[in-house]
């Protein structure tokens, strides 16, 4: 689940960056200052050394791409979780289909009736690997902001009724049908497939193939592109994890760019909250000197403001205890 706004038109910037990459197996006081400035500089760096098998990432790719090969009236089979262009509630559309799954185990069993036994068996491996690394990565960021409870992020993804999500986005090539298009073999039609955008959750997971289109907007107009490693996985900053910082971490605004060569495949872990837990920043993030930023809410108070709106609007400003400045 991931929400965005109506911009007006004005001309955008793409800067060749090299994001941050963290190697997990490195030294933990190295590892903990580099996420926290990755997360305060960008709301986004890459992870290597991750832990997770390539057997287990390997077969969600293929079981991913088995799934959206299969006629669209068998894929329809698996609605509600089965979507094709419409992005939420709203009207947003985008070039992408895709497959969301709520990330708890009876709904992940239930995959069994509706897509294969074979299927289930890669979510189940995939989703739990996913949580594992994510709840790792939280617990390394509270304590390298200090925060005295080091699973004070974590419990909230680890809690039995956490309202996290397994989201598979397929962005088939677009093909431009435009006659004057350019005819040299380099040619590369892009659109956007996934409109810009902030995730409303705690920590988004994001593992694709090799195949890029993700692009982060560390100010707006300006886009970073990520390059792509399929032995990597993204990580970025949601919108309830800013609060939890009390605005020390930036939730990131991205989209995902389509191409008209080759399918891309992401494979996007959401870590949420239970609907009932109050979202507020632990008292040693929150000072006289840096007062709370926001005013307590439930994650179901959050989810409601999201679905209310357009997938690119601001949802976060509507919970700040002073009006944002824009």
């Amino acid at each position: 689940m991931v929400l965005a706004s109506p911009n007006p038109i004005h001309i955008e910037r793409i800067l060749a960056i090299d994001l941050p990459i963290v190697d997990l197996k490195a030294e933990k006081s190295v590892v903990k200052k580099l996420i926290v400035k990755a997360c305060e500089e960008y709301g986004f760096f890459k992870v290597i050394n991750h832990g997770i098998t390539h057997e287990t990432i390997a077969k969600m790719e293929e079981s991913s791409f088995d799934f959206f090969a299969k006629p669209v009236t068998q894929k329809k089979q698996a609605s509600p979780a089965y979507g094709c262009k419409n992005i939420g509630f709203n009207g947003d559309i985008g070039e992408v289909e895709y497959l969301m799954l709520n990330a708890t185990t009876p709904s992940i069993t239930h995959l069994s009736d509706t897509i294969s036994n074979d299927f289930r068996c890669s979510v189940s491996a995939y989703r739990e690997a996913v949580k594992k690394l994510a709840c790792e990565i939280l617990e390394v960021m509270a304590e390298g902001l200090g925060v005295p409870d080091r699973s004070f992020f974590s419990r909230l993804i680890n809690h039995i009724d956490s309202d996290s999500i397994l989201r598979l986005n397929h962005y088939p090539p677009i093909i431009n049908n435009n006659k004057d298009r350019d005819k040299s073999s380099s040619y590369n039609y892009t659109k956007i497939g996934f409109g810009e955008h902030s995730d409303p959750q705690i920590l988004t997971i994001l593992r694709s193939n090799d195949v890029g289109g993700l692009q982060i907007s560390p100010e707006d107009g300006v886009w970073i592109p990520v390059t792509p490693d399929p032995s990597a996985f993204c990580v970025n900053v949601g919108d309830v994890l800013q609060v939890m910082t009390n605005g020390r971490f930036v939730s990131v605004r991205h989209r995902a760019m389509t191409n008209s060569y080759k399918s891309r495949m992401s494979m996007v872990y959401f870590g949420a909250p239970p609907l009932n837990a109050c979202i507020v920043a632990p008292p040693v993030l929150v000072t006289p000197q840096r007062p709370s930023l926001f005013r307590p809410f439930t994650w179901a108070d959050y989810k409601k403001a999201t679905y209310s709106l357009k997938l690119g609007d601001t949802r976060i400003n509507l919970f700040r205890t002073i009006p944002h400045a824009h």
